[in-house]
């Protein structure tokens, strides 16, 4: 699809497909974010503590978190809590109850969260009447000369969602980190590489998998990372 159709139709191609990839000017453009703001909130992913849950022993992943609740309209943060995904979804850090840093109060208010925030709203319940769960998740994946970094360890998934988005940050010296795109069944369905600030992917949980493949430095004596915003709706 072209970005001027993806942008035109994006709820067509969510029926049609399962999935909508989204260009970054456009998405930017579209949803007024001044370069000042987007910056602030680029910057925030500067400062995201450490993941400890990871199963396979890398520490090559950070995170920040923070859960909300859309009713009628009405977006309010709620206090925070776990992310908690069963096996079934997460065959590698499932069944906890993982902890992370909470989002800053700062990011939350930032005027590009707060429009993407309604981007999604609009896509994931157009009528505007749903009871929703929303998580956040800020990541920042490194790579390393010794160590790889995965932003999908747990390989092609599901959330355990309704709907995902999904938006590149930044990349900063890596190679690599392709999306996967595929059926439930395991079929592929796709693959790019999400490239630019903003580039963003809308995904309906109930019928596509996504992964991720690892990121590699460009140059290894520089630092490497691959951030990402993760926001998912869940049905109330």
């Amino acid at each position: 699809m072209s970005d001027t159709d993806s942008l035109s139709s994006i709820d067509e191609t969510l029926l049609q497909d399962g999935y909508a990839r989204l260009p970054g000017r456009a998405i930017c453009d579209r949803l007024a974010i001044a370069p000042t703001d987007w910056d602030d909130f680029a910057a925030s992913w500067n400062d995201l503590g450490p993941d400890l849950y990871m199963a396979d022993g890398g520490r090559y992943r950070r995170r920040r978190h923070a859960a909300f609740a859309l009713e009628g309209g009405a977006l309010t943060r709620k206090p925070h809590q776990p992310h908690y995904q069963s096996r079934d979804y997460n065959p590698l850090n499932g069944d906890v109850q993982r902890w992370f840093d909470p989002v800053a109060d700062a990011t939350v208010a930032n005027p590009a969260l707060q429009s993407i925030f309604a981007f999604c709203a609009t896509h994931f319940d157009p009528a505007g009447r749903g009871n929703w769960h929303i998580e956040m998740h800020q990541f920042r994946i490194e790579a390393k000369p010794e160590e790889s970094g995965r932003p999908t360890p747990e390989g092609m998934h599901r959330d355990g969602v309704d709907h995902v988005l999904v938006m590149l940050i930044e990349r900063r010296n890596v190679r690599e980190g392709i999306t996967r795109i595929g059926a439930p069944d395991g079929s592929p369905l796709g693959e790019f590489t999400l490239t630019d600030p903003g580039d963003t992917m809308l995904i309906d949980d109930h019928r596509i998998m996504h992964g991720v493949t690892a990121i590699h430095p460009v140059d290894p004596a520089q630092p490497a990372w691959r951030d990402a915003l993760v926001v998912t709706f869940t049905a109330r």
